[in-house]
């Protein structure tokens, strides 16, 4: 949960809920440390979660403050969309920047590359590190130091109506190839679309990519990849879902647009992930939670895979409240908070105990997820690994209207590349 421009919601404000009588934040001169061994001072949280999960993230900061009476939390939800040019302007201009921040995990290290984050290592933050995932680490190391403690790991799905498939008798396509034949018995037998693309997100067009072979660069090799063939094919794969009207899409609010889709039962399907799962089953056509599937996204001609994406809990370098920053991201990434947030939200924890869990073993969600997120693609962990989506972003919207064919338009995003990686060829 890119990974990309995902979970951005237009409607959404920054909504900022002082969860003590305190307003001063971390930037802003928040004070405080320990005494007698004791935390106490403020420490300011921007929970970039959406609005189906935010409520949960609140009480969990609540309940950090139930275990150390004496700090003041003050949480902020501030929509995706806003979260990283926000943290930016704030770390940047050493005024108004949080304590704590729920990052993107393409955020970790170009946050740390700018000097904005403190490291981890050897701070109480980082507790039991040996139950971490493997995969979930990768994204919070940046030149040798750990930059921030995994929460959240997750990728993408197929989400599927069930009774739409059922209705038109097709099964759920394994492939794109098989989408596309069976979108005409599924127009044709309920009126609905069968997929909505997410056309605005550069992040959902990486399964497409993955499906073709491909991948946006080789990190170690310092080679652009995305403007050979299966950049080219993962483009004309797009273009073709539309154009056949197997799919729907638009160029701007996919968030919304696709679950409102999905919700309504106008679309039988939509890639889409676990952090949208209490989203979709609010709506009418998931009355029946049962109705709601989930099964791998469709592989292209060569492979199947979906992009590793999640959140990680980092600190502000310049916080005034570094202890007890420390003890809230320990306290919000420990295996108790994660057993909570599946058991509310279905999230994928990060700690391997946790899915030893019976409730958490259990959770329908997490028996698909986890083994996609055990195979799902790691990304280059680089500085400019957040960078590299805009320029898929511009041409998606290019090939999708016709203003470019997929071969210019895996051409410009290569060319892009190697003016944003000055040492790749």
């Amino acid at each position: 949960m890119r990974c990309g421009i995902r979970g951005v919601t237009a409607t959404a404000l920054v909504a900022g809920l002082a969860l003590a009588a305190t307003a001063c934040g971390g930037g802003d001169g928040g004070s405080g440390g320990s005494s007698g061994g004791e935390l106490s001072g403020t420490v300011t949280f921007w929970d970039t979660s959406n609005d189906a999960e935010k409520a949960t993230y609140r009480k969990l900061a609540e309940g950090f403050q139930k275990e150390h009476p004496k700090v003041h939390v003050q949480y902020v939800n501030v929509p995706f969309g806003e979260a990283n040019a926000k943290f930016k302007n704030a770390a940047g201009g050493n005024s108004g920047a949080p304590d704590v921040m729920r990052t993107e995990v393409a955020w970790t290290a170009d946050f740390a590359n700018l000097g904005y984050l403190a490291p981890l290592d050897g701070t109480p933050a980082l507790d039991k590190t040996d139950d971490y995932l493997p995969q979930a680490v990768g994204s919070t190391k940046f030149k040798g130091k750990t930059y921030a403690a995994p929460q959240v790991i997750d990728t993408l799905g197929l989400f599927y109506n069930k009774k739409i498939l059922k209705d038109a008798g097709v099964g759920v396509p394994k492939t794109f190839a098989e989408l596309t034949t069976a979108a005409k018995k599924i127009k044709a037998k309920t009126g609905a679309t069968a997929l909505y693309l997410r056309g605005d997100d550069p992040y959902w067009f990486l399964p497409y990519l993955y499906g073709e072979g491909g991948n946006m660069v080789d990190a170690r090799d310092k080679i652009v990849q995305i403007d050979d063939g299966a950049g080219v094919k993962a483009f004309k794969t797009i273009k073709d879902l539309v154009d056949s009207k197997a799919a729907v899409t638009d160029a701007t609010d996919g968030q919304e647009n696709q679950l409102k889709a999905l919700k309504d039962g106008t679309v039988a399907m939509a890639v889409d992930g676990p952090w949208d799962i209490e989203g979709a089953r609010a709506g009418k056509a998931f009355k029946d939670k049962n109705n709601l599937g989930v099964a791998p996204v469709p592989a292209g001609s060569k492979a199947q895979g979906s992009p590793q994406g999640g959140w990680n809990l980092s600190v502000y370098a310049g916080s005034k409240n570094l202890q007890a920053s420390y003890a809230f991201v320990k306290y919000m990434s420990s295996a108790k908070v994660q057993q909570q947030t599946t058991d509310k939200l279905s999230l994928l924890p990060t700690r391997k105990s946790v899915y030893d869990v019976p409730a958490v073993k259990n959770n329908e969600m997490v028996k698909f997820f986890k083994p996609a997120v055990d195979g799902a693609v790691q990304r280059p962990w680089i500085a400019e690994g957040n960078s590299l989506f805009e320029p898929i972003k511009v041409q998606m919207n290019k090939v999708l209207t016709g203003s470019a064919t997929p071969e210019q338009a895996a051409k410009a995003t290569g060319d892009a590349y190697r003016k944003l990686l000055k040492d790749y060829k």
